[in-house]
């Protein structure tokens, strides 16, 4: 029996949903992360019950952090981006999380900087508060560790290709890294929305991108370009594509970033039939039920959509771009100085 609601939320279903195809749905993925996080810092003596916990996040993460700030009797404080909604504030006013959004912006990489800005600040006025910094502190890929050996256990360790969008790196990387440590294959595959910096595709705009939690308009710690083999970029329309296939054929209701990573597997399950395709859900759909999900109408078949082969990221193309990244370094806008 679980002791807290946290660890049911944060353990995943593995689901098979066509043959090779499957898929690791999680409720809310980060609470893996933020849970063991969490945990670690107080059995090394880094902070204590009672203190409080600081971080900034789009959302899933001020969920997360909230629920493990609870679970181990700590403070928490989110500095929330413009696209934390009413039903995610409401949860974290019960919680007792205290939640400073940001003005509405269009400007992704103000918003981030805003509310790093902002962390920075509270920081100087509180010193006692602890910086989680999600992005850039691989304690957060502890939580990955257990969701790896049962991967491993379920799957039957055979040639596995790994999919999943890439917002701070901890949950990708992660589980590569601990499967190849458990000596399976796999072949690591990061999805990202155009416009991040993270691959490089800031150069490119998607003028209806709303995919929040994958990719980044300032560099993250966490991410490890050197475990990525092949990187996918979507456009909106290709991920409303993927999200509505999902839930209308295997009855997945999950977010946008899902549909991307769904639309990537199925292409990487076509190429290499021989291998599973294991793509992430990282939460549900329901914040995507009036921007993406009331439009599935006008979804396109996905039977119709296929990536462009691209040789750099000089060449990428919206809707839908692939390239062979094959463990390169992260382009010089990406790495953290």
């Amino acid at each position: 029996m679980d002791e807290h609601i946290s660890e049911a939320i944060g353990r995943p279903d593995l689901i098979c949903l066509d043959g090779s195809l499957a898929c690791l749905r999680f409720e809310t993925m980060k609470v893996v992360s933020a849970l063991a996080a969490v945990r670690h810092l107080l059995d090394t003596g880094t902070v204590r019950r009672g203190d409080t916990l600081i971080d900034s996040s789009s959302g899933i993460y001020a969920y997360a952090l909230a629920l493990a700030c609870h679970r181990y009797g700590m403070h928490c404080h989110i500095v929330g981006s413009t696209t934390v909604d009413h039903t995610l504030r409401t949860q974290l006013d019960v919680l007792g999380a205290h939640l400073e959004q940001m003005q509405p912006s269009t400007d992704l990489k103000l918003d981030q900087s805003r509310r790093v800005a902002r962390v920075r600040e509270i920081l100087r006025e509180h010193p006692d508060y602890h910086w989680m910094r999600q992005y850039h502190d691989d304690v957060h890929y502890l939580g990955y560790e257990a969701v790896a050996e049962r991967i491993q256990e379920e799957t039957g360790a055979g040639s596995l290709t790994l999919v999943g969008g890439v917002g701070s790196g901890a949950s990708t990387g992660a589980l590569a890294h601990y499967l190849r440590k458990r000596s399976v294959d796999v072949r690591l595959v990061g999805v990202q929305p155009f416009g991040s910096v993270t691959f490089g595709s800031d150069h490119v705009a998607d003028p209806e991108i709303i995919i929040a939690g994958i990719g980044s308009s300032i560099p993250f710690g966490n991410v490890r370009h050197d475990l990525y083999d092949t990187v996918h970029w979507l456009a909106f329309d290709a991920a409303l594509a993927g999200s509505v296939d999902l839930l209308r054929r295997h009855a997945v209701f999950a977010g946008l970033s899902s549909g991307a990573a769904y639309l990537a597997a199925r292409w990487e399950r076509g190429e290499e039939p021989e291998r599973t395709a294991l793509f992430i859900t990282a939460d549900t759909g329901h914040r995507y039920v009036d921007t993406v999900f009331v439009r599935h109408a006008e979804a396109a078949r996905v039977e119709d959509l296929a990536p462009r082969q691209v040789s750099g990221t000089d060449e990428l193309a919206l809707p839908w771009s692939r390239l062979n990244w094959n463990g390169s370094p992260g382009p010089g806008a990406a790495v953290l100085r």
